[in-house]
């Protein structure tokens, strides 16, 4: 009885946890729309344009940020805290570095202010030194506080711009609002992180018998090109029917996408929450979450295929209820790249040498069969897209099933107590 009632308390904590992840995602989710809207009745044509370019140069330089957590979160898992100083800063200085250098560049080809790029890099180093407290508090399995932290940050991100819109503060106002409260944002977050949680029910933490080594340069790449690999292959069509399609079925494949994108994160929780025992070699939460999500995707899928009209008017408007018989196909998209997903965090939880292989190979597949061998048409491109989706699945299936080494993770250090044991030989296989 007591260990029935230990077992059902701990499923009601993270039962607990990951609804407060999933409320934390909305929330940055809803300020990160609210913003254009605002935007849209508050600064004129030529300056709405300069904030979505703005804030779509801070979302592509942040994504080292969300490297850095996937990293940090499974060194933090293996080993417990440790020294991640000097690879937070050079990955937050080489984010916002980028930018300022590339002032010149933006400034010319983006038709953007010269000191845009400046305040967006300040909103970027902010973003990327969050995001290594989001990772020591994910791998720690502190998720409640991992919740918060995700709020907190996405009201740094985006608070400070929705103000400076309020009160009519213009483009370069806003902006500057913004950076100032992001600047805040690190510094809120290390205090979160650093305060105890007696009761929040997180797993015991590694103990070492030798100091545990600290995070690596290596370990923020793999975890950067694992991130970056993920979003390539699954925008990778959106992108092609740019240049592929006519401007009017251009459109309607992007409000197609808009049904993916929703099956593809909207389970990810299940993966923030496994990642720590991925780390730790826990086979049996790889499956877990695989049937979650598919679960999850499944019924998607089926949601889409009953009220496909519907979806796509929700997501595009009347003119595009006559594409609903599209709605599951793009709905089974997003559903087999968050299954991917789940693999990949596995892979780099297990310390799989390039675990993005996989997927960098599907989106130059992808180019090849949508730009040469399909028609260039609506249905073309989105059975390629539907085919790689699969064929990346199935990849990283196979690949996840090879044997993988920790040592990618900076080596095992020798741990006590049933939770400490080392892994076993690896099952192998993510944004406000």
């Amino acid at each position: 009885m007591t260990d029935t009632g230990a077992t059902r308390a701990g499923a009601g904590r993270l039962g607990t946890a990951g609804a407060a992840v999933m409320v934390a995602g909305t929330a940055g989710n809803a300020l990160a729309y609210l913003v254009p809207v605002l935007a849209a009745r508050r600064l004129d044509a030529a300056e709405l344009g300069v904030l979505a370019t703005a804030l779509g140069l801070v979302a592509i330089a942040s994504v080292p940020g969300l490297g850095l957590q996937l990293a940090v979160a499974v060194h933090h898992a293996r080993h417990g805290r440790t020294t991640a100083r000097r690879a937070t800063l050079t990955t937050a200085a080489l984010s916002g570095g980028v930018l300022v250098a590339a002032t010149p560049l933006l400034a010319t080809v983006l038709r953007i202010p010269a000191e845009v790029p400046a305040l967006l890099a300040v909103t970027t180093v902010a973003v990327v030194l969050s995001s290594r407290w989001l990772g020591e508090l994910q791998g720690g399995q502190r998720f409640l506080r991992l919740a918060l932290g995700m709020a907190l940050l996405a009201a740094g991100r985006y608070g400070g711009v929705i103000l400076g819109l309020l009160l009519g503060a213009g483009l370069t106002g806003s902006l500057l609002a913004g950076a100032l409260l992001a600047a805040l944002t690190p510094l809120a977050l290390a205090r979160l992180t650093a305060a105890p949680a007696p009761h929040e029910g997180a797993a015991t933490e590694p103990t070492a018998a030798a100091p545990a080594p600290a995070l690596s340069a290596a370990q923020v790449v793999t975890g950067c090109g694992a991130t970056l690999a993920m979003l390539v292959v699954s925008y990778a069509d959106l992108l092609l029917a740019r240049q592929l399609l006519p401007p009017a079925e251009s459109g309607a494949y992007a409000v197609g996408t808009v049904l993916a994108k929703g099956a593809l994160w909207a389970p990810q929780v299940v993966t923030v929450l496994a990642l720590p025992r991925l780390a730790r070699g826990d086979r049996r939460s790889r499956t877990v979450a695989l049937a979650l999500t598919g679960a999850c995707g499944l019924v998607l899928v089926l949601a889409s295929a009953l009220g496909g009209g519907l979806a796509f008017r929700l997501a595009g408007g009347e003119d595009y209820v006559r594409l609903g018989a599209h709605a599951p196909v793009f709905a089974a998209i997003g559903a087999l790249y968050a299954m991917v997903f789940v693999l990949l965090n596995a892979q780099v939880a297990a310390g799989a040498r390039r675990p993005a292989a996989p997927l960098w190979t599907a989106a130059v597949g992808l180019v090849v069969v949508a730009g040469a061998i399909a028609p260039h048409t609506f249905t073309g491109l989105l059975w390629s897209a539907l085919g790689t989706a699969v064929a990346a699945l199935v990849a990283m299936a196979v690949t996840s099933r090879r044997p993988a080494s920790c040592a990618a993770g900076g080596g095992r250090s020798s741990r006590s107590g049933p939770a400490a044991a080392p892994p076993p030989p690896a099952p192998a296989a993510p944004p406000g």
